[in-house]
């Protein structure tokens, strides 16, 4: 099959932001997956994370590209899973850590702020 070029640089493009989407859902999973988990709650978990992270892939490609898959497109995808890997998921994490930081720190306040009149309460009464 003869493609213009154009559509060729559209499923090079396509193939690289799919790899770069899959690191970004990576990073997610990485963020909440959490680290005190026994072997085999680890091993359902990334399963279902790669099923996920497959199915969103195939659609974002069919949607894109026709859902065209050679060997050029997986290695695009890889490509750009290394792209994101090496110049954006350090500073992602970290504006995602901070943000949950911030995030955990204003309900760790509005919680204090919303029992603080009830812990006066329960204080003058035992005086």
């Amino acid at each position: 099959m003869i493609m213009t070029l154009l559509i060729q640089f559209k499923i090079i493009l396509f193939s690289l932001i799919a790899g770069m989407l899959t690191g970004l859902l990576f990073d997610n999973y990485r963020i909440f997956r959490g680290f005190n988990t026994c072997k085999v709650v680890l091993i359902i978990e990334d399963l279902l994370f790669w099923t996920l992270c497959a199915l969103i892939i195939f659609v974002f490609l069919l949607y894109t590209n026709y859902a065209f898959m050679g060997f050029y497109v997986y290695l695009y995808i890889a490509i750009g899973v290394l792209i994101y890997l090496k110049f954006i998921s350090y500073a992602f994490i970290k504006i995602q850590s901070s943000i949950v930081k911030s995030i955990i720190k204003f309900i760790r306040i509005l919680f204090n702020f919303i029992t603080y009149p009830i812990k006066i309460i329960f204080y003058k009464g035992k005086k």
